[in-house]
């Protein structure tokens, strides 16, 4: 399902312009990235699941082909943990 779909459904099932649902989506969408991506926290959805930051520390790597190592630095990178029950209702 692509955000088009999901604007297009609720759009249909509250009446609400498309206009308006694609700007709350976007504003929802926007927030969720600021939140994680310049605060450095996690976002808590109750019953959907968890979007956190997690931490990967700096490690060298090697280029097999040249025969070469090189150093990835450490970084943040997005994850997502579904709520239980939101895994309980998909088996």
């Amino acid at each position: 399902m692509t955000k088009a779909e999901i604007i297009n459904k609720i759009v249909l099932e509250t009446g609400i312009s498309k206009k308006d649902v694609a700007g709350t989506i976007e504003a929802f969408m926007e927030e969720i990235r600021q939140s994680m991506s310049v605060r450095k926290e996690n976002v808590y959805l109750r019953g959907f699941g968890t979007f956190t930051v997690k931490h990967r520390a700096q490690k060298t790597a090697r280029n097999i082909s040249k025969n070469t190592t090189l150093v990835i630095d450490a970084h943040d990178f997005p994850a997502f943990k579904p709520a239980k029950s939101f895994i309980a209702k998909m088996k």
